[in-house]
């Protein structure tokens, strides 16, 4: 069966629990065996590198929301208990690889080594490579997404993909600014990790017959909980180990990527301890600087002065509570009970 988020603790609440998680695995395994077919290649060579991407289906975040928002938006017509529709597993199929292309570039941008505790495509096959294996995965998704037969899906992942390609942009605009501000990173989260997110919930909603303002509601779900997703993986980034994580950090300092803590900490310090911080993000990794584990180190031990670790979990917490505020249209469900687990889950995932 897939790998997928852990939401086996909510069968203790629930008797139809036990029922909905076999369901929503069965779907997943099923994403997995459309992703594959979908890239299948006559080429070897192709084979070969869309087959090592196997091992970069994580925790599923984007097909799970898609199918639990489905089922969660059936069960206001009482249709809960019903199989997952075909098009819910290609829609879901289209997000994960839409995902996929974006790890395989952001590895290639970060020049990462580690991915699912694998090798990277880029470090197995170079950056060539890796590039248009991306542009492939991509261009795989959108033949797939058309034979959902709903122009305004298409359009809507066409979209995202220009969004989340913009956010990507801005960012390395603002690589080794080390003057960005909170509501600039909450703008370039949206885009580049939380738009996806929240187009899965949305358009999970939509496939089970969803209306506009229902696509919102949980549109607006999976934004919030991107953007705790995304500060969350901060956080990693800094204070995680690589062996548990089961990816390189360290990337967003030696890339010069201000996230949340670090934004916080500049402007919390006082001028001695923000130059002290400055000194260890200008410095080369190799050197010491906040990228290697020796200065990631160091650059906790600058964040814990202003208590910017705790802030930035905060606001991941915040924006988790946000989020399953907005779920409360929905009626009382197996389905919604997981959605609901799921913002708790993004928030505690282990270091």
């Amino acid at each position: 069966m897939a790998r997928m988020m852990d939401l086996s603790s909510y069968t203790d609440a629930s008797p139809g629990g036990a029922a909905v998680i076999l369901a929503v695995g069965q779907a997943c395994s099923e994403v997995e065996r459309r992703v594959s077919a979908t890239l299948a290649s006559d080429l070897p060579p192709v084979n070969t590198l869309c087959k090592h991407l196997e091992q970069y289906h994580g925790k599923m975040v984007r097909p799970v929301l898609v199918i639990l928002s489905g089922l969660a938006t059936a069960s206001t017509n009482g249709n809960e208990k019903g199989p997952v529709p075909d098009a819910a597993v290609s829609l879901a199929a289209v997000c994960e690889m839409v995902h996929l292309a974006t790890l395989v570039h952001d590895d290639v941008l970060d020049e990462a080594d580690i991915r699912r505790k694998t090798q990277t495509v880029n470090r197995l096959a170079g950056n060539e490579a890796a590039v248009i294996l991306g542009d492939y995965v991509l261009s795989a998704a959108f033949a797939l997404c058309s034979t959902l037969g709903d122009a305004a899906i298409a359009e809507t992942i066409g979209r995202t993909g220009m969004t989340l390609c913009a956010g990507e942009l801005v960012q390395l605009h603002h690589r080794q600014n080390l003057s960005l501000d909170e509501r600039t990173y909450y703008e370039l989260v949206k885009r580049k990790t939380a738009s996806l997110i929240s187009v899965s919930a949305a358009l999970g909603c939509r496939v089970a017959g969803g209306d506009a303002a229902q696509q919102a509601r949980l549109g607006a779900f999976g934004e919030k909980l991107g953007i705790a997703f995304q500060i969350q993986d901060d956080l990693l980034d800094i204070a995680g180990d690589q062996r548990v994580v089961g990816k390189s950090l360290g990337k967003d300092m030696e890339k010069g990527k201000l996230t949340l803590p670090v934004i916080h900490h500049l402007a919390a310090a006082s001028p001695a301890v923000r130059g002290r911080t400055l000194a260890l993000l200008s410095e080369p990794t190799q050197r010491g600087g906040a990228g290697g584990q020796g200065g990631r180190a160091d650059l906790m031990e600058q964040l814990e002065t202003t208590g910017s670790i705790d802030h930035a979990r905060r606001v991941a917490d915040t924006l988790a509570n946000e989020a399953k505020l907005e779920l409360a249209w929905l009626p009382e469900s197996p389905a919604r009970q997981m959605l609901s687990l799921m913002a708790d889950s993004v928030v505690s995932r282990a270091f």
